[in-house]
């Protein structure tokens, strides 16, 4: 007989062989397609104690196992006034995963909810912000965020359906406000349904809406989960008829045709048919 797996033994191998072709492989395929990761890189894996992150932490734990390109690793946490118990479980957890988590404490939540407008969007600017200054004074170059492929469609149909507009979120960016960072995600290719198997797989239980203050404002942050759900369903519902239906649209992102459409924005200036047509009849001269 051979020697019995350890727990995190049996999680790790769950990425690697059962669930290779959903976790393993798209994050590779990420990884290597959009070039996230170069020599000498010092990333800051940046885990806010649900699932999605968990994952991507022990992914690039992974790869810098097997890794032949040279890349540091922080697992950097941000606790933005997190209670009790969800500050525990994200402990609970890293110290399950084997995960080695530097924390870090901000007064975000207690900042946000004294704002009477947009507090989710304050919120969240915030914790970028606070990421990405504590990631540089431990000598990062990269923060990396657990964004999957359905973050990435959901984000498309919200925009479209919301805002007007046609934008979704991309592979890597970087920063405006600090200099020399980037911002990565890695976990862009797979599917939340991965992610969520995996965990179920492993007896694994993260935490899900840590938000404090969502009780001070019910009406905005359901409207917000609202719209992201209702993005969801969309696509559930048509799945059925069209099993591709994620695929699909993922893969449309990578192949917009610009010359069918009548308006588009670029660098901060949107440009009208009228001119968009002059520029292309001025192509054909």
């Amino acid at each position: 007989m051979g020697r019995e797996l350890t727990n995190i033994q049996k999680i790790e191998r769950s990425i690697v062989k059962t669930y290779r072709k959903r976790l393993w492989a798209p994050f590779l395929n990420a990884v290597t397609k959009y070039e996230l990761i170069q020599e000498g890189d010092r990333i800051a894996v940046c885990i806010s104690g649900g699932k999605d992150s968990m994952c991507m932490a022990k992914l690039f734990q992974i790869l810098q196992q097997h890794s032949d390109i040279p890349f540091e690793l922080v697992f950097l946490v941000m606790d933005p006034g997190y209670n009790k118990a969800n500050r525990e479980r994200i402990e609970q957890n890293a110290a399950r995963l084997q995960i080695p988590v530097t924390i870090f404490e901000t007064n975000i939540f207690a900042v946000a909810e004294r704002q009477e407008k947009s507090p989710c969007y304050l919120c969240a600017r915030m914790r970028r912000g606070h990421l990405y200054n504590k990631a540089k004074e431990l000598g990062c170059n990269k923060i990396a965020l657990g964004h999957h492929l359905n973050d990435v469609i959901e984000t498309t149909i919200m925009a479209m359906f919301w805002s007007s507009k046609l934008e979704t979120i991309v592979p890597k960016s970087r920063s405006e406000n600090f200099e020399g960072m980037e911002l990565i995600r890695p976990m862009y290719c797979i599917k939340e349904d991965a992610v969520k198997d995996w965990a179920a797989y492993n007896n694994l239980e993260f935490i899900r809406c840590a938000c404090r203050f969502t009780e001070n404002i019910d009406m905005e942050a359901e409207e917000m989960r609202s719209k992201r759900a209702e993005a969801k369903r969309l696509i559930r519902e048509l799945k059925k008829n069209n099993p591709d239906i994620e695929d699909n649209i993922f893969r449309a992102l990578h192949q917009v045709q610009l010359e069918t459409f009548p308006g588009y924005k670029k660098d901060g200036r949107i440009l009208d048919f009228h001119e968009i047509y002059e520029l292309r009849d001025n192509r054909l001269k």
